[in-house]
């Protein structure tokens, strides 16, 4: 079972490279590698170079920025029957990949798998939505982020597998692109299952190490993607509406309010302004968020 591994990258080196490392040092060697390399001044060009001959690279240069976009082109390039989006400052566990075709050939209906975001320990869960318990996932809990999410493209529904080039960094609606492609696959049916087993590493860069105005940013892709299915009538995301609209923000914020904590009352507020920026805006206006 062949996995394609399509990653996008701009402005990233030394990153670039620890993640390379990670690929050598893997237990399963049947993938490829596809990049989508956003830079114009060629810095990763001997990194990629002095790898050609240890694994399967495709090096594919684009004259255009935006994740998004980036790993949908990625996406035709695929040769694999898995396919995943590992960030350019991620690293994987020696064993990710084997345990991936594992989780796939011994779940015969699974069409996404999920693995644990983890901040360089092997313990302690970074970025993205996790647990510490396996399970089986629906809509209503979606799990992890977008680099840790694998695609067998035999069981999901390809209509429903691509990006939306509004979404993710570089582009109108900073961030959400995984959650939002996620959305829609499991609404068309597929089968998902997360596994905290499963150990790719990025470091913690939520909460209070975005920023205030980061967090402002990346909270405009949330609210636009709740959006985007509310303008579909899909009666499911009055779910998010009322949970990432209005109850958590606003028992986040009392918390803090309690808690005598100012760093993370701001952090959540612009956390619930950001994503009522994003909702507001969908649709209306072709200049980025």
């Amino acid at each position: 079972m062949k996995i394609s591994l399509v990653l996008a990258t701009l402005g990233r080196d030394s990153e670039l490279l620890d993640f390379m490392n990670s690929l050598l040092l893997q237990t399963y060697k049947n993938f490829e590698l596809i990049v989508i390399d956003q830079n114009r001044d060629g810095k990763i060009d001997n990194i990629l170079g002095s790898y050609q001959a240890l694994m399967d690279i495709q090096h594919v240069k684009v004259a255009f920025t935006g994740n998004a976009r980036a790993r949908d082109y990625g996406i035709g390039f695929a040769r694999g029957r898995i396919v995943a989006f590992p960030d350019d400052d991620c690293a994987y566990d020696k064993d990710v990949l084997e345990k991936v075709v594992a989780e796939f050939s011994n779940r015969n209906h699974l069409a996404i798998l999920v693995a644990g975001s983890y901040d360089f320990s092997a313990t302690r869960f970074s970025i993205g939505v996790n647990s510490n318990k396996a399970c089986y996932f629906n809509r209503y809990r979606m799990m992890g982020v977008e680099f840790t999410q694998f695609f067998d493209l035999q069981r999901v529904d390809r209509r429903q597998f691509h990006l939306d080039h509004d979404f993710g960094i570089g582009s109108k609606y900073s961030g959400a692109e995984g959650f939002e492609m996620l959305y829609r696959l499991l609404r068309a049916g597929g089968t998902a299952f997360y596994t905290p087993e499963i150990k790719i590493f990025h470091a913690n860069k939520d909460q209070y190490q975005l920023g205030t105005s980061r967090m402002l940013l990346y909270s405009t892709g949330i609210g636009a993607y709740i959006r985007k299915f509310t303008n579909q009538h899909d009666i499911f995301i009055l779910y998010y509406i009322v949970r990432k609209m209005f109850v958590a923000p606003v028992l986040k914020m009392a918390l803090a309010l309690i808690m005598l904590n100012p760093q993370k009352l701001a952090y959540s507020f612009c956390n619930l302004v950001g994503i009522w920026r994003g909702f507001l805006a969908y649709g209306k206006s072709e200049k980025c968020i």
